[in-house]
This record gives C-alpha cells, structure tokens and sequence, in this order.
C-alpha cells in the first residue's frame, strides 16, 4: 500500500505535517486514516485530542484544541485556538543560565572576499547610498540620479527613499533619525550622501552626529546648494572608495536572517536549514541578526534558553514586552497573526509561526539585543535588533544593524528586495521553479531526500559567493527598498 507522507517533528507532538497532503481514507505511514482532505503543508493528529488540551508542534505547545479532534483529522483555525491573550502568561522564568551550543572558533575558520572601510567591518558591496532627510526631496534624486553615470569600480548607486523626516514629533522622529544613522554606518556603503531640503524637522547636522562612519559622509541641502552639487559629492565619495576586494575573516560578516510569506514547509526546510547555517557561521566567529520581535510571541522561551547574561535576558524581556504592549496601546490582539498567506500554506497560529520563525537563530547563544538602528557588537552569537516583523520594515532594520547580507526564507514568494544583497530561500521546489526571477536558493530539495549536512554547506557556499559578488535576484532587477518604522502622529 502506498502511505501518504508524513512527518513528526519531535517525539512529544500530537500532530503531523503532510508535505504534500493527502485525502479523505487515504493512509499515511504511521496506519492513520485521514478524516477528511488535507492541503498540503497542513497538519493530522496522530492521537485523539480532547477539548482545551494542547496541539504541540516542534516539542512545544502551539494553541489549544477547540472541540476534540479524533486521529487523523485536520488539525488547523477551525479546531485550534491561540493561547496568547493581550496579557501574556507565557513570559519565560527568570534568567537561570544558557544552555546553548556554540563551539570555539577554530582557526581555520575561512574568509570572505570584501571591501575594507576605514571605519568598521568589511563591506560585500561598493555602494554609494543616497539617503534623504525628508520624503519631499524623493522625486528630485530620482530624477538627478538618472543621469548620474557611476564609476566601474562601484557596484550601485542606491537611492534609500522613505516619505520621513518633517511633521513627526517625538519618539516617532527618534526612530526615523536612529535607522538612517545606523543605514549610513552599513559597510556595504562605500560612501554615504545625506540630502534635505533643509526646513524639515530632521536636520542634516543632526544624522551626521549619530553616525559612527563621518569620513564616508557627505551632505548637501537643496534649498542652499542645489541639486547639481550632488554629482560632484558623489564623484568625491566614489574616488574615496576602494577599488579592489581583499579577504577578510569570517567573524567580519553579519549575516540577518528573515522570513516572510511562510507556509507549513517553512519549519520543516528553510527555516531549520537557515539555523544550520547560522550553527556554522557562528562557529566561525561570524554573526547572525533577528529580529521581527512579535514573531517570537510564544517563542520566547526558546530564545532564553540561550542567553548566558542576565543583562542579554532583561534586555529581551524588555523588548518582548514593549512590543505586546504596542499591541494592546493600540487596541489591537496581540495575536492578530498568522496572516492570511500563513493560514493558506498551514500556519495555524502565532505560536506556531514563532516556533517555526525561531529555528532560523540556530542555537548559538544569543549574546545582545539591540535598539533601532543600532549597530551590532563585537563577539558573534546571534544577535536581536528592535523591529516588527513586516518585511521591508525589519530588513530595513537589519540592515541599520550592520547586516551585509540577509537570508529571507519564503514559501510563497516575494519579489522584495533590500538595501543589502537580500537572498530568497524557498521552503518548496515548485515555488523555486516556478519564481526562478525571484528565489535564489531552493531549500526543498530537503523533502526530496537532499542531506542536510549537505544542503547546508551549499547555503554557506552560496553567501559567500554573495560576498564576493554574486548578485541576488533582486539586485538583477535593482531593487533596493528600505522602510521606517513608524510610531506616533503625523502633523
């Protein structure tokens, strides 16, 4: 007889994912019959269920039953609720030590082929990066930028546009000064213009004084100079660049890992395999970057459990908190998620989708947790900055963390790009065959059979012929967009 496919992720769970579904009476191997159809992605019980007892996923509880399910039904929203409230009782105890796994680095860890700055890590990319003050100057360096011709040894000149920087008050224009501060300190930026109008609340002085990188930094205000002056501050920036690539160590690369558009593959292929690869990486010395904080809502206690400082800890909680604390500020559940999308591809809940989101940290321990726009420190582990987990919002802030380069795995496609070389990882093979002009490295070939071992490698392979210059898709089709989080009114 043949079975239908299903997998058990950890020997405590209830449930089964079916990879690729299956329907009514069919059986899967473990000798249970199917209720009812079941897309692919989606999950069975492997057990009866009674009502209000936990659906655990990954070894740990993932909602709680609605009605009893029988062995073998479709376990999903219909039959599934959060345990998450908008006051949370799942915060983890307090900080008792690490039990992470994260080696010595050995001295043969390997190099990366980058671009030395005089300040600060090693670039992948010889950007010159155009970043306005305020969104009134967007369509006039646009227009400047078009006819500017850039020199061979720079890889683009990237304009970052956002519609900020006048009529906020408050924190709201704090975090528009922090990310553009910390996106200029981005060493895939050779050189940095900052552009204002120069009546905007937010003043050139004022991103000149946060950035860390002033030799890299030039400034114009329209209202003052003109648009002209930009082509001769961009010639000036360019002939500051360097013109070759040298090797540097693998403890110079940030790597910030991302997912969006997830399905029910994304915790059996991408994500875990991403975690592989953050495991390596971070034995060689290199750092890996989180974020999409309200995406380890219910995950929380996977994070702990790899912090060693108590300070690393109250920093975390703190941040978890602020976020569930947005969330109730502004009349809204925390658990308004999986998205639609999610739900499609078999997310069921947001516990679900933390646990599966977390996987891609790996288990090194996590070694600091940063504010908006700030930069990452030294030391490698995986690292957590301030973000939602909005796609163009938390790899915006990524890259104003310091990622040269960003993992983001996907099951049902993006053509998104970021500021930095962004590489779409698909959790399935069709979507890989059938968005070529989007995924750069297929993670499916995990349910075909592929080793894990050596899928892994060819993923690490794969980033650093990203540093060396290998363009992403979305480079192809120069795509570079940045987004600001924003919190507060609008004058």
């Amino acid at each position: 007889m043949k079975y239908v496919e299903a997998i058990k992720l950890n020997k405590k769970d209830n449930v089964l994912v079916l990879p690729d579904g299956g329907r009514a009476s069919e059986r899967v191997k473990q000798r249970l019959a199917l209720v009812s159809d079941v897309p692919a992605g989606h999950k069975i019980a492997c057990m009866d269920i009674a009502a209000r007892e936990p659906i655990v996923k990954y070894g740990h509880v993932i909602g709680l039953a609605k009605t009893a399910i029988k062995s073998g039904e479709h376990v999903h929203e219909h039959n599934v609720a959060t345990r998450l409230g908008t006051e949370s009782e799942m915060f983890p105890p307090p900080h008792s030590g690490g039990r992470s796994v994260f080696r010595p680095v050995a001295a043969d860890a390997g190099s990366f082929s980058g671009f030395r700055r005089a300040v600060g890590r090693a670039g992948v990319r010889n950007d010159l990066w155009v970043i306005p003050t305020v969104g009134c100057v967007n369509g006039e360096l646009r227009a400047v930028l078009k006819s500017y011709g850039k020199p061979e040894w720079i890889d683009d000149v990237k304009l970052l546009e956002h519609p900020y920087g006048c009529s906020q008050l408050g924190a709201d224009i704090e975090n528009t000064a922090r990310i553009l501060a910390g996106l200029a300190d981005n060493p895939n930026a050779a050189g940095v213009l900052f552009v204002g109008l120069g009546c905007e609340n937010l003043q050139i002085c004022e991103l000149t004084r946060r950035a860390a990188s002033k030799e890299k930094i030039r400034s114009v205000v329209l209202q003052e100079e003109g648009s002209d002056r930009i082509y001769s501050l961009l010639d000036e920036l360019a002939e500051k660049a360097p013109r070759d690539r040298e090797s540097f160590p693998i403890s110079d690369l940030c790597v910030g890992v991302k997912c969006g558009g997830s399905d029910g593959y994304s915790g059996l292929t991408a994500n875990p395999l991403v975690g592989r690869f953050s495991d390596a990486l971070t034995a060689k010395g290199g750092t890996i970057l989180a974020t999409e904080i309200p995406e380890m809502f219910g995950a929380e206690n996977v994070i702990t459990e790899k912090i060693d400082s108590g300070e690393v800890y109250e920093k975390f909680i703190e941040l978890d908190k602020w976020f569930r604390n947005f969330f109730v500020c502004h009349n809204q559940p925390i658990y308004e998620n999986p998205s639609p999308g999610n739900r499609a591809g078999g997310i069921t809940t947001l516990e679900e989708k933390s646990l599966g989101a977390v996987e891609k940290m790996g288990r090194a321990p996590v070694t600091q947790v940063l504010k908006y726009g700030e930069q990452i420190k030294p030391g490698g582990g995986a690292q957590i900055c301030f973000s939602p987990g909005n796609d163009l919002v938390s790899c915006t802030a990524l890259a104003g963390s310091g990622a040269q380069i960003i993992l983001f795995t996907t099951g049902r496609g993006t053509p998104f790009g970021s500021v930095v070389p962004t590489v779409k990882i698909s959790t399935n093979t069709p979507l890989a065959e059938k968005r070529p002009y989007w995924i750069d490295f297929d993670a499916g070939t995990l349910l075909l059979g592929a080793s894990w071992e050596k899928e892994c490698g060819r993923l690490m392979d794969f980033v650093l012929e990203v540093a060396a210059g290998r363009r992403a898709a979305h480079e192809n089709k120069g795509s570079f967009d940045i987004a600001v989080f924003k919190d507060g009114v609008t004058l």
